[in-house]
């Protein structure tokens, strides 16, 4: 037999904490802070899907719905949801908000945790804050209720951030204080959290390189990504599939993390460096300091 496929990565038979299954790349809104993809527009098929994680099952925890695109715009959101739950995934959701109003179905195929991106809204320089707060709020607000750990997001602080006294007065009138104050925001009631953070630049292969620094990253470790064509990335942040390190349509999982490509990623950060390109820019694992050990 292939000593190569014998010698599994260390990390083959680990749990995998997080996989971002991109459902699709399509979204509603042009974000100035997200770096967009040129791939080419797709949207995942229940077939598809099914395959993809019956791949995946066993061998992940969290299966989170995103990593370009807005899943609400998928039809079959309800149903993929229920088939991550009888396969065993803990599912999770992050969206911009927008669609909520549109998606009562969602109420009743509610994921463990749904995650609401609100500094989308100045980052689309959308006029109407009220009315996005209060369909944001009366679906957040119900989805709580009914059990669904719902956390509003304003990840914008050092950016986009000047409707943020807004947006906290405008669900203050829906969620009264007071609220319980916590390291990254606020307890509003129970399930239902709003969380506050930096905003942060997106790695790019354009962008200055941080490699003569001492890096360390999670990727492959406790996160992977795929993409909405199959594609395994090692982490949510390669929103263009720089880091292809196989295709989950026609592999399985193990053969993927097994590859020398895979290999070459997991030890670099083991030993503090970043091999690829993309991770040498990437100001999480170099600047942040959130994944240095």
């Amino acid at each position: 037999m292939d000593e190569n496929i014998v010698k599994i990565n260390e990390f083959a038979d680990d749990m995998i904490t997080r996989c971002y299954l991109e459902t699709t790349d399509v979204c509603n809104l042009n974000c100035v802070f997200c770096p967009k993809t040129t791939r080419p527009k797709r949207t995942m098929t229940l077939e598809e899907f099914d395959l993809l994680t019956s791949r995946l099952a066993g061998r992940v925890k969290f299966l989170y719905f995103h990593l370009m695109g807005e899943p609400f715009l998928h039809p079959h959101l309800p149903q993929f949801v229920e088939m991550a739950r009888q396969k065993g995934f803990i599912p999770v959701i992050t969206t911009n908000g927008t669609l909520l109003s549109k998606r009562e179905d969602m109420l009743e195929a509610l994921p463990h945790k749904l995650q609401i991106s609100l500094h989308s809204h100045e980052g689309n320089g959308k006029e109407d804050l009220e009315q996005y707060i209060d369909e944001v709020m009366t679906f957040a607000k119900e989805a709580a209720r009914r059990g669904c750990i719902i956390v509003l997001r304003l990840w914008n602080e050092g950016g986009h951030n000047s409707m943020n006294e807004e947006i906290i007065r405008l669900i203050a009138k829906h969620q009264p204080r007071p609220w319980v104050e916590r390291n990254d925001g606020w307890r509003l009631a129970e399930n239902l959290y709003i969380e506050s953070d930096n905003m942060f630049e997106w790695p790019d292969l354009q962008h200055e390189s941080y490699a003569g620094e001492e890096v360390f990253c999670y990727a492959l470790r406790n996160q992977i990504g795929v993409l909405v064509d199959g594609s395994v990335v090692p982490c949510c942040l390669d929103h263009n599939g720089d880091m292809d390190l196989g295709n989950l349509y026609t592999q399985s999982l193990e053969e993927i993390l097994a590859s020398p490509r895979a290999h070459a990623i997991y030890q670099g950060f083991t030993n503090h460096t970043a091999t690829e390109p993309l991770c040498q820019r990437c100001a999480y694992s170099a600047v942040s300091k959130r994944f240095r050990k």
